[in-house]
């Protein structure tokens, strides 16, 4: 699916997130001069077609108490990866879980599983869950802390003309 000038609009839009109002699609609605079933029709359309992934609310982690943020990184053998990854992407304390190259000699990491935590134990604790969970498949394993906050946005897209 390709996007028109309004759908764009819309993305524009809702990028930071939706308003904290009683009726939030009314009042984007009333932004963009669209009716609000239409809007709420495209973001549909959009999700429908992998343009838009989900319309969620995204807790600030920090301020639920969960300050310990490790990326657990594993060397997990490539043909287990593709039925593992997934059962650890669904662990409820697992954020973010993604596939990456490895960068060999230096960096033999395939898999990538974002760990919050109240205390670096609480993140120790949930990696030897992924342990267990991986097995025999598991080569090698690190985890790295978080121990600043650089950019908490999801993608922006540039307005036309900038």
């Amino acid at each position: 699916m390709s996007i028109d000038a309004t759908d764009r609009a819309i993305i524009e839009a809702l990028q930071s997130g939706l308003p904290l109002v009683p009726a939030p699609y009314a009042e984007v609605a009333g932004w963009l001069r669209l009716d609000e079933n239409d809007l709420i029709t495209r973001l549909a359309a959009m999700k429908e077609s992998g343009v838009i992934r989900r319309i969620a609310a995204a807790p600030n982690h920090y301020k639920l108490g969960m300050t310990a943020n490790g990326m657990t990184v594993w060397d997990v053998d490539d043909d287990a990866l593709g039925k593992i990854g997934p059962k650890i992407g669904a662990l409820p304390f697992v954020t973010h879980c993604y596939e990456r190259p490895r960068a060999l000699p230096d960096w033999p990491y395939n898999l990538f599983a974002m760990v919050h935590g109240s205390s670096r134990d609480e993140v120790e604790e949930k990696r030897q869950e992924i342990v267990a969970l991986l097995g025999d498949a598991l080569r090698a394993s690190d985890t790295l802390y978080s121990t600043r906050i650089l950019k908490k946005t999801g993608l922006r897209l540039r307005k036309k003309g900038d």
